[in-house]
């Protein structure tokens, strides 16, 4: 038997809290192994006893249980008392020399045997004990051993402990105290204690307030709201508890102020009391629940050229809006019964649209914007009322004040256009009508001439609606069925006569500038001008729609002309930035700078259907040609640069995955193995080869067939800058200026291409970058040189008015400057109008940046710029 370890003072203390841990470890193991029985019976007892399983047992039956988990619990902790011993300190000795390699505790115990005397022996074994003295000083208290599965097998501790968590979770600690009833005689039937109550106050649930309980109310007075339903219960001996309440109202079927449970809702104030002991006594308030309420915004309401109406409103209530309608109403009197509408109208129910709602937040007070199309309801611009109506969840309503208005509708802009609408208005007024729009149309359509109608398939569309109309017609009547056909039919053949093509709308967005400049040299009223300015806006807004159909159009589907697309935006931005100045002008009343910036509006006018009508700088032209190839050049560099980003994207992200992402969408079906491979293999052919030429994604067949590497893509895109520089038409300061700026694209493309074939692709897609930049200055240069070149043939061959030679306008009515500067007749933006404009801009940024179509590298840009502004 190994004796006591000698163990030094430095040992000895290094070895104490370790030791003691391990003593500490042994007494844990020992108490859940003797006492796990006990523990277990006391959470399940006190889980059920929290739980209330008490309650629901016959007197007799709890009572036996309880004394038999306390006898239960008497001999496990008996039981328990005998199992346990406490650990002595060899014991933890052991347990921590166990956990040590080699067990030095127990050799540093040990005394030499054989060899005392001898040097030799004496120092060998001294090292012994050297070396067993540092490995005890590595020593570290081990973990206990707690796990009692063998003696468990069943898990009844884990089934108590789950038991005690869902009591402490849903039940009452409370309750435990009702069990000294269990003590008491319950043979006799008597109650096992005093008389006690409890009760709630439950609020409406629309209200999305909290339960009262009663017992925790200390103030006097509540403030509940109407509705809400009060619960009561008394315990004990009947008759030792009542209530006394004034809040219910109730006059009939009233129990015994005495009965068990007593439940009534709050109508009205008052108090509630119970009386007896520990009775306590409220003052009730009854919070009437407030009606909704909607108000209309009329300054926010717009109507855009094709008819659609956004009328804000808001609406509020104390707990929220739950639905709500719009109703338009006729004001006949108000209507100009002449023509048509002299007729008396058939009846028509009136027009109710639903209020939308909000989708997320509260609907307690909101704004939103009513939105809908009316443009085909045969009240379209006639007088009527609007009204809201909103409804909360008690079933109250509240109602806006009417709003005067004419009902909201698309305007035909055509004159025969708005004559067949007329009459499609007229028919479905009265189908007393039918003779007389008959008639109307039959004049119409009465040798027409060669310009009336700009397609003779519409010609030939309101002959036939005009034969079914009078084959239909029956004693000065047509049915209902045939008429709404019909009125759909005209409808139709309104769409095509105003829509037309965009020559069309250019010339309907004249006349809606001239009429307006005719009304502002009358001086006519504000609410005419205001009209007008609509018209006006409304004609622009069609023209550029038609604009923007036609780019798409000449792009293709999926290739749409980005050109033309940021050439529209431009008009568009600057048209309305000068209707919004003209209309500001005329709303302060200063009608002569109103006129003159009227003057400037006609002159872009004028520059805008010179473009149109110019012929010179079509694809035939070298101009064109030139800028047709600076175009490309401008989309292959593009490519180039999105290819480039997405091989160092894959460059960091080895070992991907297959599937397209929006980083290689170029990958097909065929493409999954071999290509994925090319993809995974390019970093370390562009490391490895320092020449640019690895496959990869960006790898394209050459013109020999063979695979053409991003940096041979570069050079080949170079030189053929280079050849469409040398080919550039005209002269001047405009064309130099583009020259120039395509050879600033040529030295940004050659950094481009050395930096592919150095392996640096973040470096070959800035100047990639800067090589794009420079090819759109080069564009907008060639655009100016040949905007000169346009003016000097001008001036060659006269001009329809006089005027001074100089700079001249480009389709917008911007003056060149000098350099890359553009300046205009006068300053277009002012005071508010550039808060605006930054506005637009911002809000453009972000559309633009949130369009998944767009290359991944125009997105991160338009992202840092919205991170810095």
């Amino acid at each position: 038997m190994a004796q006591r370890p000698n163990l030094t003072g430095p040992l000895r203390a290094r070895l104490r809290l370790p030791l003691t841990l391990t003593w500490a470890g042994l007494v844990a193991e020992r108490l859940v192994r003797a006492f796990w029985p006990l523990w277990t019976l006391l959470a399940a007892v006190a889980a059920a006893l929290m739980l209330g399983l008490h309650e629901l047992l016959m007197f007799e039956l709890a009572a036996s249980v309880m004394i038999a988990a306390v006898l239960g619990a008497a001999a496990l902790l008996i039981v328990g008392l005998a199992r346990f011993r406490w650990p002595r300190r060899r014991e933890a000795l052991d347990r921590l020399d166990a956990a040590l390699p080699g067990r030095p505790l127990q050799a540093l115990g040990d005394a030499q045997g054989i060899g005392r005397g001898d040097p030799a022996s004496e120092a060998l074994w001294d090292a012994h004990r050297a070396r067993m003295e540092r490995a005890a000083e590595a020593a570290r208290a081990p973990r206990p051993d707690l796990r009692i599965a063998r003696l468990d097998p069943f898990g009844l501790r884990y089934i108590a402990l789950l038991g005690l968590v869902v009591a402490l979770l849903f039940g009452s600690v409370w309750r435990v105290t009702s069990a000294a009833q269990l003590a008491q005689g319950g043979g006799s039937g008597a109650p096992v204690s005093g008389p006690t109550w409890e009760g709630w106050i439950e609020p409406p649930v629309y209200t999305g307030l909290p339960s009262l309980y009663l017992a925790d109310q200390q103030g006097k007075r509540l403030d509940v709201p109407v509705g809400s339903r009060v619960t009561l219960r008394f315990y004990g001996e009947i008759g030792a508890l009542a209530l006394a309440e004034t809040v219910s109202g109730r006059t009939e079927d009233i129990g015994a102020a005495t009965d068990p449970e007593q439940a009534f809702d709050v109508v009205q104030d008052g108090t509630l009391a119970i009386d007896g002991p520990g009775g306590r006594k409220w003052d009730i308030r009854a919070v009437p629940d407030a009606a909704p309420s909607a108000a209309l915004t009329p300054d926010g309401a717009k109507t855009t050229f094709d008819g659609q109406m956004s009328q804000p409103f808001t609406a509020q209530d104390d707990y929220g809006v739950t639905g709500g309608t719009a109703t338009f109403r006729l004001v006949l009197e108000d209507v100009d019964r002449r023509y048509g509408l002299a007729a008396e109208p058939e009846p028509r129910d009136p027009v109710v649209l639903d209020l939308p709602l909000p989708i997320t937040g509260g609907r307690a007070e909101f704004s939103e914007t009513l939105v809908g199309n009316l443009s085909q309801h045969p009240w379209a611009h006639l007088p009527v009322t609007l009204t809201l109506q909103v409804e909360d969840a008690a079933g109250q309503t509240g109602t806006s004040a009417p709003l005067r208005m004419d009902l909201p509708a698309r305007r035909f802009f055509d004159p025969l256009a708005a004559a067949v609408i007329e009459q499609r208005r007229d028919l479905l007024w009265s189908a007393a009508n039918a003779p007389r729009v008959a008639q109307v149309l039959r004049a119409v359509t009465y040798q027409p001439g060669e310009t009336l109608f700009r397609d003779k398939a519409d010609y030939l569309k309101l002959r036939t609606i005009l034969r079914r109309l009078e084959a239909g017609t029956t004693d000065g009547t047509v049915p209902a069925e045939l008429r709404d056909e019909l009125a759909q039919a005209l409808w139709d053949l309104a769409l095509a006569l105003e829509d037309g093509d965009i020559g069309d709308a250019l010339e309907r967005m004249r006349e809606a500038q001239e009429r307006l400049s005719e009304a502002m040299r009358n001086g006519a009223s504000e609410d005419e001008m205001a009209r007008l300015m609509q018209e006006l806006r409304d004609a622009t807004d069609d023209y550029l729609r038609h604009k923007s159909m036609q780019a798409e159009r000449e792009g293709g589907p999926d290739e749409p002309n980005s050109g033309d697309r940021e050439t529209t935006l431009l008009q568009q931005q600057d048209l309305q930035d000068m209707m919004d100045r003209i209309e500001e002008l005329m709303r302060q009343g200063r009608i002569a700078e109103a006129e003159e910036a009227m003057r400037q509006f006609q002159e872009m006018m004028e520059n805008l259907r010179v473009t149109e009508g110019q012929g010179g700088d079509g694809e035939g032209s070298p101009g064109g040609q030139a800028m047709e190839g600076l175009a490309d050049t401008l989309r292959e560099q593009q490519d180039l640069s999105d290819q480039a980003f997405r091989d160092l994207q894959q460059q960091f992200n080895q070992g991907s995955g297959g599937g397209q992402t929006p980083g290689n969408e170029g990958l097909g079906d065929g493409q999954d193995g071999e290509g994925q491979q090319g993809l995974g293999q390019q970093g370390e052919g562009q490391g490895a080869g320092r020449d640019g030429t690895g496959g990869g994604a960006g790898a394209q067949p050459g013109p020999d067939g063979r695979p053409q590497g991003l940096a041979d893509r570069q050079q080949a895109l170079r030189q053929e800058l280079q050849r469409q520089r040398g080919n550039l038409p005209g002269g001047g300061e405009a064309a130099e200026d583009a020259r120039r700026s395509l050879d600033r694209a040529g030295e940004a493309m050659d950094g481009a291409e050395q930096a592919l074939r150095d392996g640096d692709m973040a470096g070959a897609i800035d100047r990639q970058a800067e090589a794009m930049d420079a090819l759109r200055d080069g564009m907008r240069e060639l655009g100016r040189a040949m905007a000169e070149q346009n003016g000097m043939q001008q001036d060659d061959e006269g001009r329809a008015e006089g005027g001074a030679s100089g700079p001249q306008s480009d389709p917008l009515g911007r003056r060149a400057g000098e350099g890359r500067s553009a300046g205009t007749d006068g300053n277009l933006l002012q005071g508010e109008d550039v808060y605006r404009r930054a506005r637009e801009l911002l809000d453009e940024l972000r559309r633009r940046s949130g369009e998944g179509a767009r290359p991944e590298v125009e997105r991160d840009y338009l992202r840092r710029l919205l991170d810095r502004f």
